[in-house]
């Protein structure tokens, strides 16, 4: 769903008291939940953010307190993921960077051509020159058609690139454009100064166009300035990517080219994969290093953890529906985080009492949220222009949940690969180790998840079991509950979800304790785990799936506990571009007897 809601709006007016501004827009865009960027300066505004339209509606109506700002105009368009990874809030010289003295758009600005009347002119076939103002980068995935282009990288490149225009249209009439029209707020003043006497802006510019206009007369779509990269004529996220090696706006055909390496490189700045992959893979590794030192989670910040309600608990009162779903923590608890303020909706705190319903969404707010440590050594085994493969380590959730929402493989990998957003493929526990891998791009998720969906994956896992098993070869088939149960964890349910593991003995020990390697057909969460406990074979260091039968107080190990011996150590699939069958393999954890026979 497109329940994010992106803003871009600017205007050039007289400011001042800037450091108040920018303390009382940090906060309350934080507060709010708000990303993206406000810059500010004695000339104006100029904002680009990010949220919930709940919360965009309390910054507009911040904004458009500001005297001077009261019809601040703003460009819509929606999401389904928040485009910018923080709030940034800067007071600059210039709230769009030029470097010419003496321009002044707030007082003096160029005509505005409205996006319908220029559309009439076009339609209508009148002489016009379209002057594209924006860096030739933007302009390879879209313009107007038959646009002049002005050959610059940078916008302060713009004046000089005026002088080579030629010398005929000075006497012509001359629409500029840009992707929301604050570049030609400038530009047009600056070129009027120049002896152009006919210049006209597209009001609004690119964007506007295509919300009254659609696509008529525009070629491609329009490059943004966020890690949607770009948006086409409905104000929709394009399968448009960005190089990350050379900032290169690539189109989906650019991203099929074998020279598209994500991160590594692109058709306009490849080098042979000889060449870059030693160093690649160490940029990589310093890059998660970098992005957990210190651990993303060990400073305070406010998590909003979202909440959904499921159809289960429709008509319940809101405490009664969280003590059921969630019988680990108790009433007391909850109590006090209504009782502080701290569940909300888009509308503020909400009672204890208040009767909720199915697929309504919250979120209880931690003010001031320190999450656990974990080991945050995760090894790049692979990588090319479309998967990541990697050793993960343990602890480490591979996504948010309980605690966690930054110490989680999928934080610190968007972090290590930014702008790219990896998306895991698969699962493995927090406690897990072993083989993970990741697809770069929404697209490859789309060729790449339907093999674990079809079961063509394989996948090989080590484990030691308490007891020694009585065959050399066994396999379990107990069907795994759905959902959570009473005890807040999956157990082995009648009537659950179909799942099926092999198991091959590898090795029994005198300690009464077995290394097994379990080949999981079906991928129920923690079947490996569940299926070996039904079968009175717990693995060593589970804190949950404990012998006996019995379920242990937690689900996460720290740091300090023993290791769970379960590793994924090996997986198989087919390539999602080339379909050639791939295989990789992490390296055996030290708890691992080295003694031990691994079956080939």
């Amino acid at each position: 769903m497109n329940d994010v809601v992106n803003i871009a709006a600017y205007k050039f007016v007289p400011l001042d008291d800037l450091k108040e501004l920018r303390r009382r827009f940090r906060k309350r865009c934080v507060r709010w939940g708000l990303r993206g960027t406000i810059l500010i300066s004695t000339e104006g505004i100029n904002l680009f953010v990010a949220g919930s339209r709940a919360a965009i509606d309390k910054l507009l109506v911040e904004v458009r307190n500001i005297p001077g700002l009261e019809d601040l105009p703003i460009k819509e368009s929606f999401s389904d993921h928040q485009p910018f990874n923080r709030m940034l809030v800067r007071i600059k010289k210039e709230i769009i960077a030029f470097g010419v003295e003496g321009i002044d758009p707030g007082t003096r600005p160029s005509p505005k051509l409205p996006a319908r009347e220029l559309k009439q002119w076009l339609d209508e076939g009148r002489p016009v020159t379209l002057l594209d103002t924006r860096n030739d980068y933007e302009v390879k995935l879209g313009t107007f058609r038959n646009a002049q282009t002005m050959g610059v990288d940078h916008f302060r490149e713009f004046p000089d690139a005026v002088g080579r225009l030629p010398e005929e249209l000075k006497e012509q009439p001359v629409v500029m454009f840009c992707t929301g029209g604050i570049r030609c707020e400038k530009a047009g003043p600056f070129m009027e100064r120049e002896g152009f006497k006919q210049i006209f802006q597209l009001d609004g510019g690119i964007l506007k166009y295509f919300e009254e206009c659609g696509s008529d007369h525009y070629d491609g779509d329009c490059f943004v300035f966020d890690h949607r990269v770009a948006l086409d004529s409905q104000l929709q996220e394009t399968d448009a990517a960005l190089c990350f090696v050379c900032q290169e706006p690539l189109t989906v055909e650019d991203q099929q080219s074998l020279k598209y390496v994500p991160s590594q490189s692109c058709p306009f700045c490849y080098k042979e994969p000889e060449e870059r992959l030693s160093i690649t893979i160490d940029q990589r590794q310093e890059a998660i290093r970098v992005a957990t030192t210190p651990l993303p989670g060990s400073t305070p910040y406010q998590n909003r953890r979202p909440i959904k309600v499921p159809q289960r608990f429709d008509g319940f009162e809101f405490i009664e529906f969280l003590c059921s779903c969630l019988p680990h923590v108790q009433r007391e608890r909850w109590q006090g985080i209504f009782d502080a303020g701290d569940m909300v909706n888009d509308e503020g705190p909400v009672s204890p009492t208040r009767i909720v319903y199915s697929g309504e969404r919250f979120h209880h707010i931690l003010p001031r949220m320190i999450e656990p440590e974990i080991n945050a050594d995760i090894q790049i085994l692979f990588e090319d222009k479309s998967i990541i493969v990697v050793n993960k380590p343990a602890p480490l959730p591979v996504h948010a949940c309980g605690q966690f929402n930054r110490n989680t493989l999928m934080h610190i990998m968007a972090e290590a690969y930014r702008p790219e957003r990896p998306r895991v493929a698969h699962r493995l526990d927090s406690n897990t180790t072993g083989v993970i891998v990741m697809s770069r791009t929404k697209h490859i998720a789309g060729l790449l998840q339907p093999q674990f969906q079809r079961r063509e994956v394989e996948k090989a896992y080590i484990a030691q079991v308490h007891g020694h098993p009585a065959h050399d070869e066994f396999a379990c088939d107990a069907p795994i509950s759905a959902e959570n149960g009473a005890v807040g964890v999956r157990t082995i349910e009648s009537g659950g979800l179909e799942s099926l593991t092999e198991f091959s003995v590898l090795q029994r020990l005198d300690d009464g304790t077995s290394f097994v390697e379990a080949r999981p057909i079906t991928g129920r969460t923690n079947q490996i785990r569940l299926h070996l406990w039904h079968l009175g074979l717990p693995i060593v260091g589970d804190p949950l799936y404990l012998q006996d039968k019995q379920v242990g107080p937690k689900q996460t190990l720290s740091l300090t506990d023993p290791p769970l011996c379960l590793h994924a150590r090996r997986i198989a699939f087919n390539h999602p571009l080339t379909s050639e069958r791939v295989s990789f393999e992490a390296r055996l954890p030290d708890w691992v007897s080295i003694a031990t026979v691994i079956r080939k």
